[in-house]
């Protein structure tokens, strides 16, 4: 039999592990914008593995230059690069927020929210409406030598 000291243990745990999480994702790109003294966000590369395998971008590819852009201040910019980078910095910190705020009450107060299981397949299908429109414009905006080009293998 589980105890309810193991569960609240473990509710702890994620929670802790949500923040750290929420807080690398703020924190990477923003060290990121001091390091771009180079220009290195202009590349066509990326560290994507299916980018650098296939040459086709991900769904999740330009999230990280997004949130640098929001940084810099240059929202269409960051719009450009991903339509959901802004939404990850307001959803990150309020995670945190909310996160912190129920490690400190020992209450849950959006369980039934973050764990919707309609609202999880209505961001799925938004996903993958975006990036199969963002396929096609890259398909028709890029030949195959630019898109072998940006895959390792060229």
């Amino acid at each position: 039999m589980i105890s309810t000291d193991y569960i609240n243990n473990t509710k702890s745990k994620r929670k802790i592990y949500g923040i750290i999480g929420a807080l690398i994702t703020l924190i990477v790109p923003f060290f990121l914008m001091l390091d771009n003294h180079n220009n290195h966000l202009e590349t066509d590369q990326s560290l994507c593995p299916f980018k650098m395998v296939t040459g086709f971008p991900c769904p999740g590819c330009g999230i990280t230059k997004s949130l640098v852009y929001f940084y810099q201040g240059d929202l269409y910019r960051s719009i450009s690069y991903h339509i959901l980078g802004p939404f990850v910095i307001v959803f990150c910190v309020l995670s945190i927020i909310i996160l912190v705020t129920e490690l400190i009450t020992k209450k849950e107060y959006f369980a039934g929210l973050l764990y919707n299981r309609k609202l999880a397949y209505g961001l799925a299908l938004f996903l993958a409406v975006y990036h199969f429109i963002r396929l096609i414009f890259f398909v028709s905006n890029n030949s195959f030598d630019a898109i072998l080009r940006q895959s390792i293998w060229f």
